[in-house]
């Protein structure tokens, strides 16, 4: 996107940090970009001043910083025209729209979550998604150091005490923008469906998956914007005041969906798992296509799904991974209602003894 200053910069920078860089990294008075843009200088002067005010935010500052190197060059060196910023872009964008829609999605989702973190250490070029359940820590996401910065920047999460290691939470902006982003991938799916476009790339909100058995055997899965299934479940309590689920059942009910969420990462998302309810495959043999995304995350979901069979499989691809409540499990799979947590709790408990044993299996070798 042009500032107006003759730079092009990526379409997910907000208008203040556009104008901030215009002005400090190249050279623009405030008066002339206040001209370029049809305002008075003193609503670009407080922009400008608000995006300083923030730098003191360590997401926040590596942000500016890697535009700057990335989008601006230095102010001894003749300034490129508009021509030769756009004649590569892709290379010059270490992170698109496109990317940042995606990625941004999915971890607004899991912010949502009930004591839901971000954490970020300094020096490291991963951030993770950390929920907080009261016994124990768990892990639901990992996200990219370029990804956080620009969640920060936009003022999409937050950290009330930076540190060594910073925790940031989802903003109310933050919350506006995933309902607004997931309202925009289901505009793009209708419209492709009322196109005809029957092999349309899915969207981020969840790739088109067949289930089978169903009336629409082609669907997008939507995905709840405040926690899976699991943690859910994981609040309730049984008969002897315990959770119903413990918390190692749960992590495994996330490793089952991070390794999920791995496997739908490439140019052909529409990955299909109906062999694997059904139990006429073990997961992808030498010479098959590859359906893209990271092949050892699909290997290791379906040697999961696998091992579950049919029946347990189903019911874990569905609660842990599509994150369809367990009412609408139950009437898709045609069970009687209140039976579908029981059968969720003894599939998550086969799942659980399934890591293990490929735990143990990893430390034999060698």
């Amino acid at each position: 996107m042009n500032d107006g200053s003759g730079f092009i910069v990526p379409a997910w920078v907000p208008e203040g940090a556009r104008r901030y860089l215009a002005h400090t990294e190249a050279g623009h008075s405030i008066r002339e970009l206040a001209r370029g843009a049809g305002c008075h200088a003193s609503t670009v002067l407080r922009q400008i001043r608000k995006v300083e005010m923030r730098r003191d935010d360590p997401l926040v500052d590596a942000a500016l910083q890697n535009l700057a190197t990335s989008h601006f060059p230095s102010r001894t060196k003749p300034q490129p025209t508009d021509a030769q910023w756009e004649s590569d872009p892709v290379e010059e964008q270490p992170v698109d729209k496109a990317m940042f829609d995606h990625e941004a999605a999915r971890v607004l989702r899991r912010l949502c979550e009930t004591g839901a973190v971000l954490a970020v250490a300094e020096d490291m070029d991963k951030a993770v998604v950390v929920r907080d359940s009261g016994a124990a820590n768990t892990r639901t996401a990992v996200v990219a150091a370029a990804i956080a910065q620009a969640l920060a920047l936009n003022e999409w999460i937050s950290c009330d005490k930076p540190g060594r290691i910073c925790r940031y939470r989802i903003t109310a902006a933050g919350r506006a923008a995933l309902g607004q982003l997931l309202a925009e991938a289901e505009n793009r799916a209708r419209r492709a469906r009322e196109d005809g476009m029957a092999e349309a790339q899915a969207s981020f909100a969840g790739p088109a998956t067949e289930i089978p058995g169903h009336e629409n055997a082609r669907r997008k899965m939507r995905y709840g914007l405040a926690e899976s299934p699991l943690a859910a479940l994981a609040r309730r309590k049984d008969r002897d005041g315990k959770p119903f689920l413990a918390e190692d059942l749960v992590r495994a009910g996330e490793r089952l969906r991070e390794d999920f969420e791995l496997a739908q990462i490439g140019p052909n998302v529409a990955q299909s798992w109906e062999g694997f309810l059904t139990g006429k495959c073990g997961g992808n043999r030498p010479g098959d296509p590859v359906s893209g995304g990271s092949s050892t995350a699909r290997d290791r979901v379906a040697r999961a799904l696998s091992d579950l069979g049919p029946g347990l499989s189903e019911v874990a691809l569905r609660c842990c991974c599509y994150l369809e409540g367990l009412e609408l499990a139950e009437k898709r799979l045609s069970w009687s209602a209140r039976s579908g947590k029981i059968v969720l709790r003894i599939a998550l408990q086969r799942l659980k003894r399934h890591y293990e044993m490929a735990c143990e299996a990893d430390a034999m070798i060698g």
